[in-house]
């Protein structure tokens, strides 16, 4: 596997230690890239890998799963289904099991089918805001549980995701709070804002790259929307207004 571009974590220093610009009396310019994953910096949707990597290792039954995944993956495709529903169907494979037990076969799930699926034009994308001192920020509607060690194999500090619910450490299948997916990207990136200390209007100042015609509320809200790959609704739309419309080589 492909060696991280960074090494820093998904959640800052304890003891006020963090970036210069999250301290006090602090406040250089802040510049946001805003990353969506699936099928923008990632060739392929996760939560879709994610469930043909459970049938494969046994965990999900194929005859039984397999008509479903495909009809959801559909379904988001061509924006039918709604946030609640969706986001429920995935992190419903989640179920039974804490966080620590899944992390082996995230692990695998990394090595083996995420890493290779993300090509090296997605991480020069990322290096490229790195290099500027953006602060980077991977936003997704799959749930935190299987795209936490994506960001971290991007280089990614900040992971926005769809969160999981937990009772006694176990994950429920259910999800917890604002679900992150249209609207609720945008929901959640002011919270996020808000959580530290920063300005809301860095969100309308921000860069954003995604694929899909789900993300048009957040595309909407930055500054700078470049449809990666785009779907065909989303690449109508990117031409019709102007915005960047961006081919990665994968």
């Amino acid at each position: 596997m492909t060696a991280p571009r960074s090494t820093s974590t998904l959640t800052d220093p304890p003891g006020g230690c963090g970036p210069a610009w999250e301290r006090p009396g602090a406040r250089p310019a802040v510049r946001l890239a805003l990353f969506d994953l699936d099928h923008t910096l990632l060739s392929g949707d996760s939560d879709v890998l994610w469930c043909e990597f459970l049938m494969q290792q046994g965990v999900l039954d194929r005859a039984e799963f397999e008509p479903r995944n495909a009809d959801m993956a559909r379904r988001y495709a061509d924006a039918s289904v709604s946030v609640q529903d969706f986001c429920d169907f995935y992190v419903g494979t989640l179920a039974g099991r804490s966080p620590a037990q899944w992390q082996p076969l995230c692990d695998q799930f990394l090595s083996e089918v995420v890493a290779p699926r993300v090509p090296a034009s997605a991480h020069a994308l990322v290096d490229q805001h790195r290099q500027q001192g953006h602060t980077l920020v991977l936003t997704t509607a799959t749930n935190r549980v299987i795209t936490g060690m994506t960001a971290k194999f991007l280089g990614i500090d900040h992971l926005i995701a769809t969160e999981v619910e937990l009772e006694g450490g176990v994950c429920t299948g259910r999800t917890s709070g604002t679900l992150n997916m249209r609207e609720g990207k945008v929901t959640r990136l002011r919270a996020w804002l808000a959580e530290r200390g920063l300005p809301a209007m860095l969100l309308a100042q921000a860069t954003l790259y995604s694929d899909s015609s789900n993300d048009l509320p957040l595309l909407g809200a930055v500054a700078e929307p470049v449809v990666v790959d785009a779907d065909a609704r989303l690449l109508a739309h990117a031409r019709a207004a102007g915005w960047r419309v961006l081919t990665l080589a994968r």
